[in-house]
C-alpha cells in the first residue's frame, strides 16, 4: 500500500473514531465545546478583531509600505525579511496568535514577500500576546502578577532567538535575493511609496472598510471552530484514558531527569491547549514555581497544536509551507524554558524581595490590579461585543448577496 493510501486511512480512521467518541460521550463533548465557544466569545474574539481590522486598513492606505520602507535598514541585517515584516511582528506581539500568520499570508498574497521571507517571518511573529501572559496566566491562575514579568521576557525573547535562527533558513532564495537590496532611511521615499500603494487599491473608503469587517469575522469564524474542536479533542482523549498513558510516558522521563513526576500532568493537555495547560500547570502540588514557570514558558512558545492548526489553515491560503513554522515552534518553546531557567532566580529573587520590603508597590499592586481589571472588562463585555460584530457581518453579507443578485 502506498503512502498515499495510508495516510487516507489513517486520516478517515481518525475520523469515524472522533465521531463514535462523540456519539458515546455527548454531555462531556457538549461541556468541552461550550468551554472553547466561552474562551471564544468573550476573550478571543473582542481581543484580536479590532487588531484585523485596523490591520486590513493599514495595508489597503499603504501604511504598512510606509512601514516596511523605514524598517527596511533593520529586518533586513537581522532576520533577513523585508521591513514589511516589522509591521507583522508588533501587530502580532500585541494581539497575539494567530494575528502574525495572518498578516504574513495577507503580505504574501500582495506579493510583499517571497515565500522563504513569508516562511521565515510567519516562524517568529507568532506570539501570545500581553492580556494573557499578564491577565489571564501570571494574575489569573498563578495569582502572582511578577511572574508575569519573567514569561514575557522569555516569549518574546525567545521569539528574537528564533527569528534570528530562521535567518539561515532557505539560502537558495533567488525571489527575495532579488530584491534584498539594502535601502537608507529615507523619509521621502517611504511617503512616495505609501501613495503608490495607496492609489493601486482602487477601493473607495466604504468599501474597503467592509471588505476589511467581513474578512476579519471569516478569519474569526475560522479560529473559533479550530477551538472548539481541539477542546473537544482534548476532553475525548482524557476520558479515553489516552491521555493518561502519554502522561506516563512522559512521567518516566521526567524522573530519569530527577524532575518532579507531577509535571507530566499538564503536558498532553497544554500541548493541545495552552490556556488548560497554563492553569492545570498553576494547579500542581509538590512542585515549585521555578518549575511550573519553565514548563508554561515552553508551552506558550509551543503555542500548542490548537493554534498551530489556526495557523496551518490560513497558510493554506497561500504557497507558505507550514513545516518551517512547526520546527519553529519546538525551538520557540525550548528557547523560552531556556530563557526562563537564567532568569527566574537573579530576577525574580529581586522582584520579589522588593515586594516583600514594600521597594516597588506600585508594580506589584497597580500592576496586578491593571491587569486583572483588564481581563475582568473584556470577559464581561466581551460577549456583547462579539453579538453585534456578528449582526453587523451578517448585514454585510446581506448586503453583498443582494447586490451580486441585482447584477
Amino acid at each position: 500500500m502506498t503512502m498515499t493510501k495510508w495516510k487516507t486511512v489513517l486520516l478517515s480512521g481518525g475520523a469515524l473514531m472522533m465521531a463514535a467518541a462523540l456519539i458515546s460521550m455527548p454531555g462531556e463533548s457538549l461541556q468541552a465545546s461550550t468551554r472553547g465557544l466561552d474562551i471564544w466569545w468573550k476573550i478571543v474574539f473582542p481581543s484580536l478583531l479590532p487588531f484585523f481590522i485596523v490591520s486590513e486598513l493599514l495595508i489597503g492606505f499603504g501604511v504598512v509600505r510606509l512601514i516596511g520602507i523605514l524598517l527596511e535598514p533593520l529586518m533586513r541585517p537581522l532576520f533577513k525579511v523585508p521591513g514589511v515584516g516589522g509591521f507583522a511582528w508588533s501587530m502580532g506581539m500585541a494581539s497575539g496568535f494567530p494575528a502574525g500568520a495572518r498578516l504574513t499570508a495577507r503580505l504574501r498574497q500582495e506579493r510583499q514577500l517571497s515565500r522563504i521571507e513569508a516562511e521565515r517571518l510567519v516562524s517568529f511573529t507568532n506570539s501570545s500576546n500581553p492580556l494573557f501572559i499578564f491577565g489571564a496566566v501570571s494574575a489569573g491562575f498563578f495569582q502572582n502578577a511578577t511572574l508575569g514579568i519573567i514569561l514575557a521576557l522569555s516569549h518574546y525573547l525567545g521569539n528574537v532567538v528564533v527569528g534570528l535562527t530562521m535567518r539561515f533558513y532557505g539560502r537558495n532564495d533567488h525571489e527575495g535575493a532579488e530584491r534584498s537590496v539594502r535601502r537608507k532611511f529615507s523619509v521621502k521615499e517611504a511617503f512616495k511609496g505609501l501613495h503608490e500603494s495607496r492609489m493601486a487599491d482602487h477601493r473607495p473608503l466604504g468599501k474597503l472598510l467592509g471588505d476589511a469587517v467581513s474578512s476579519s469575522i471569516q478569519s474569526l469564524l475560522m479560529i473559533g471552530g479550530f477551538i472548539i474542536l481541539f477542546s473537544v479533542l482534548n476532553q475525548v482523549l482524557y476520558h479515553l484514558h489516552i491521555t493518561t498513558v502519554l502522561s506516563s510516558g512522559i512521567s518516566s522521563l521526567l524522573s530519569f531527569f530527577h524532575l518532579p513526576p507531577n509535571l507530566s500532568i499538564p503536558v498532553i493537555p497544554g500541548l493541545f491547549e495552552i490556556t488548560l495547560g497554563s492553569q492545570m500547570t498553576s494547579e500542581l502540588a509538590e512542585v515549585s514555581l521555578f518549575q511550573q514557570a519553565v514548563l508554561v514558558s515552553f508551552l506558550l512558545g509551543f503555542s500548542g497544536f490548537s493554534i498551530q492548526a489556526q495557523v496551518a489553515s490560513i497558510l493554506a491560503e497561500t504557497d507558505i509551507r507550514f513545516k518551517p513554522f512547526f520546527f519553529a515552534r519546538i525551538l520557540h518553546g525550548v528557547a523560552a524554558a531556556l530563557i526562563t531557567i537564567f532568569l527566574f532566580k537573579p530576577l525574580f529573587g529581586r522582584l520579589a524581595d522588593g515586594e516583600a520590603t514594600g521597594a516597588i508597590p506600585v508594580f506589584s499592586q497597580q500592576t496586578s490590579s491593571f491587569w486583572i481589571d483588564a481581563m475582568d472588562i473584556l470577559t464581561k463585555a466581551g460577549p456583547l461585543f462579539t453579538i453585534i460584530c456578528l449582526l453587523l457581518y451578517c448585514l454585510l453579507y446581506a448586503k453583498r448577496l443582494s447586490q451580486g443578485e441585482n447584477k
